[in-house]
């Protein structure tokens, strides 16, 4: 690294680790009450729906509920609730459960993942609610919902059991459909349709705290999918990991991803304005650059257009037949334009310095994080340090900031403590 640049230290900051000992216990006590109030006969089949996100018990969470809808004699199977994410192919759809543990030999039911929809009914402002095939074929269905702010729109309801089960289980369909309205409504309006379909048996609604683990579980009846989703938002908004500082000059992100985020880099961390340009610019990172995509993603690129820079790593890792498939359903173009791509994550690193000392003429104030979810630690320039708040200290790295002779950044533990 060129001895001009800014000298970077790690720190780690603390968040409320507060989570559900129990969340085996909280589920079958949950799911025992949903079967009493909705009884099924001796063999019926259950649909499962799993999302594309990667809720961090997903694995646990499925295996409880085939363990106890096994054991009232029913028959469950897991199907994907990913709208038109995985490239909005079955098979797409089946690998990325894979690609999170979820398989029959994990979890004990088979996957059966289809891109067909059956309609369940229109709104009253005539949206058409789609719900998977498969899942439709059983006497039931059970959600999984993970809820959390949006990261494209604000509302009393925004991520959780409302958006799956009409976004997440509508397949392409479904998805395309609600996307060509304003979700803020669509999302609520069409859940109702779904929840008195008569298809769903119950909703598993989970809050996760900053360190990705379940701080909140809720098994509760589709009547109760909307006041659900309404509460945990609250307690998500406030649990939702975010840096301690509103102001940067410029920020590296390691990996962008679909496990990540929906939209791979998380507004709300990064800054909403940066997909609604009329927001305030808080907070304000300055200059944005994306190094690298996660494996999870497949070539799923999208929200790299929330960045202003990109190294070529990130380029040569995009399926961009995937990206079009996944940015024409939710009809948000912007995000899957490409940043500039420079050859290495050392030049996006240099380009940026350069950048901000055309604008200040002072030490300049910048970042790394890993990922706009995982932010106990993070690097930060000296000039930054004096205003961190008390929660935050400097700590040993056990690799330092710095990047290889080729100009990749040092990844590997390079968020790790020396302990």
């Amino acid at each position: 690294m060129n001895a001009d640049l800014p000298k970077m230290s790690l720190v780690r900051q603390s968040f409320d680790s507060s989570e559900i000992p129990d969340l085996g216990t909280r589920l079958r006590e949950g799911l025992r009450k949903q079967l009493s109030r909705d009884p099924l006969p001796v063999g019926s089949t259950v649909a499962i729906g799993v999302g594309s996100r990667g809720v961090s018990p997903v694995v646990e969470v499925v295996q409880v509920l085939v363990q106890e809808l096994e054991a009232a004699q029913l028959h469950p199977f897991i199907v994907p609730a990913m709208g038109s994410h995985g490239g909005a192919t079955a098979q797409g759809q089946a690998t990325v459960l894979r690609d999170y543990g979820v398989c029959e030999d994990s979890v004990g039911a088979p996957i059966r993942a289809t891109m067909d929809t059956v309609e369940l009914g229109r709104t009253s402002d005539g949206i058409t609610v789609h719900l998977d095939a498969a899942a439709a074929s059983a006497e039931r269905v059970i959600v999984i919902g993970r809820v959390k702010p949006h990261t494209g729109f604000r509302g009393p309801i925004e991520s959780g059991l409302c958006k799956m089960s009409v976004v997440g289980l509508g397949n392409r369909k479904g998805a395309e459909s609600i996307h060509a309205h304003p979700l803020a409504t669509a999302i609520p309006s069409a859940a109702r349709v779904a929840a008195e379909s008569g298809h769903f048996l119950c909703g598993i609604a989970l809050v996760e705290n900053a360190f990705d683990r379940p701080a909140c579980v809720r098994v509760v009846c589709p009547s109760a999918f909307h006041s659900t989703d309404e509460t945990l938002l609250k307690t998500a908004a406030k649990l939702l990991p975010r840096l301690p500082v509103d102001q940067l000059d410029g920020l590296l992100v390691d990996r962008m991803g679909k496990n990540i985020s929906g939209s791979g880099l998380d507004p709300n961390v990064v800054g909403m304005w940066r997909r609604f340009r009329e927001l305030e610019r808080t907070p304000d990172f300055g200059w944005l650059a994306v190094l690298g995509l996660t494996p999870e993603s497949h070539g799923n690129a999208v929200g790299m257009g929330l960045a202003d820079l990109c190294s070529q790593k990130l380029i040569s890792a995009i399926d961009y037949e995937v990206v079009a498939m996944n940015i024409l359903t939710a009809m948000a173009l912007d995000a899957a334009k490409t940043p500039l791509a420079l050859p290495t994550d050392q030049a996006c690193f240099d380009v940026i310095c350069g950048l901000a000392r055309r604008r200040v003429d002072r030490p300049l104030r910048l970042g790394r994080i890993k990922n706009t979810l995982e932010l106990e630690t993070f690097w930060v320039s000296d000039a930054v340090l004096d205003d961190l708040p008390l929660r935050c200290e400097v700590v040993p790295a056990r690799v330092p900031f710095g990047f290889q002779r080729d100009g990749m950044i040092l990844e590997t533990d390079a968020f790790e403590v020396s302990e």
